[in-house]
C-alpha cells in the first residue's frame, strides 16, 4: 500500500504527540471551590467528595496557600452560616462566614492568585433556595421572587466586594442578575469587582454532593430558575444576555454533560468563557477510580482536557490544586 497521509506519524512518540496537541492544562487555568464552615474547630470531610473538606477559618488559609503555591488561577469560595433565616441575612453581614473568609483569603494569597466568591443566597436561607421566597399565587408552593432577590444580591455584592472579593459568581440564576449587581457595583465605587456569570446553569442531578457540602436546607427543586436540561439553544441566549448586561466572565454549568452548549457559547462569546466541573462529576471518578474500575489520574486528566477542548478557557475544579501539581 502506498499511503500519503499517515495521522498516527504525530502519535509515534510522547514527545512528538505532546509538540501536536491541541489542548493542554496549564495551572493558570485552574480554579479551586472551596467550602468555609462557621462555628467548627477542625476540618470536617465531605463523604461525598473524597479529599474535598468544610474548612476552618484557619485550615481554610492553609489549603489557599497550597494551591497558591501550586500555581493555580483562583479559588472560588463557599461560605455555611451557622444560622440561616428566610431572608439570607448572613450572606451581606460584614461579620457573615463568607465575608470573614473572604477577607482572611485575600490576606493570605490575593497577591498570588484570584480570590472568588460565590453570590447565591442558597447556602444562607433556611429554604435552600437561591432567593427569596414569595407566596405562590395558585396556592401552590411558595416560588422565589425574581426582582426581590436581586435586591438581596445587590446588598451581598456590596458586601463581597468590600470583603476583597476580585470576582463574583452570580450563581442564582435570577434574571437581570448581571445588570442589577453591576450597577450597584459601579454606583459605590467598585468598578474594578469583576463579574463571573453562571449563565448556562443546569437544574443538574449532579449537585448531590455539593448539597452535603454546604448542609443544604432545600426543599422542593429548583427547576423554576435553573435551566432544564434538555435544552442547547437557551445556553447561549443565557450567555448573550449576561453579556449585555455586563459580565466580564460567562459560565456553562456543568460542565462534561454540557460539553455542546459550552462549545456553542465558547464560539460566540466575546468575553472569557468558564466551565464549573461540579461534585457529581468529580465524584463519579473518585468512585469509579476507588473500585479499580477506572485510572483515577488518566480519567480527571482527561475529563478536564475535555473541557477545555470544548471552548473552557478556565475549568472550576476540585482537582485544581493536585493537577496543577501534576502538571508542574
Amino acid at each position: 500500500m502506498t499511503l500519503t497521509v499517515r495521522p498516527r506519524r504525530l502519535r509515534a512518540t510522547r514527545a512528538i504527540r505532546e509538540l501536536a496537541a491541541e489542548t493542554r492544562l496549564h495551572p493558570r487555568d485552574l480554579v479551586l471551590p472551596m467550602f468555609v464552615r462557621e462555628g467548627i474547630s477542625q476540618p470536617n470531610a465531605i463523604a461525598s467528595m473524597p479529599g474535598v473538606m468544610q474548612h476552618t477559618i484557619d485550615s481554610l488559609r492553609a489549603a489557599a496557600t497550597e494551591a497558591a503555591a501550586a500555581g493555580i488561577g483562583g479559588v472560588m469560595l463557599f461560605g455555611i452560616p451557622a444560622e440561616r433565616d428566610a431572608q439570607g441575612s448572613q450572606a451581606d453581614d460584614p461579620a457573615g462566614i463568607l465575608n470573614v473568609a473572604t477577607r482572611a483569603v485575600v490576606e493570605e494569597v490575593g497577591d498570588a492568585l484570584v480570590v472568588q466568591t460565590d453570590l447565591c443566597l442558597d447556602e444562607f436561607t433556611n429554604h435552600g433556595h437561591c432567593g427569596v421566597l414569595a407566596p405562590s399565587t395558585d396556592g401552590g408552593p411558595a416560588e422565589v421572587d425574581n426582582d426581590a432577590t436581586l435586591e438581596r444580591y445587590r446588598a451581598m455584592a456590596l458586601a463581597q466586594a468590600e470583603a476583597g472579593s476580585q470576582v463574583l459568581g452570580l450563581s442564582g440564576m435570577m434574571d437581570g442578575q448581571v445588570a442589577a449587581v453591576r450597577s450597584t457595583l459601579d454606583a459605590a465605587g467598585h468598578t474594578d469587582t469583576a463579574l463571573l456569570a453562571y449563565s448556562a446553569k443546569y437544574a443538574s442531578a449532579f449537585y448531590g454532593p455539593f448539597r452535603e457540602a454546604v448542609d443544604s436546607q432545600l426543599t422542593g427543586d429548583r427547576r423554576g430558575y435553573q435551566m432544564d436540561p434538555a435544552n442547547r439553544r437557551e445556553g447561549l441566549l443565557e450567555a448573550e444576555l449576561d453579556i449585555a448586561e455586563g459580565a466580564d466572565v460567562v459560565m456553562v454549568k456543568p460542565a462534561m454533560s454540557y460539553l455542546d452548549v459550552l462549545a456553542d457559547v465558547a464560539a460566540a462569546s466575546s468575553v472569557p468563557v468558564w466551565a464549573y466541573q461540579v461534585s457529581g462529576e468529580a465524584a463519579m471518578i473518585e468512585a469509579a477510580a476507588a473500585q479499580g474500575w477506572i485510572d483515577r489520574r488518566r480519567a480527571i486528566e482527561e475529563s478536564v482536557l475535555s473541557i477545555k477542548r470544548a471552548g473552557a478557557d478556565v475549568v472550576l475544579s476540585y482537582f485544581a490544586t493536585e493537577i496543577a501539581g501534576w502538571i508542574r
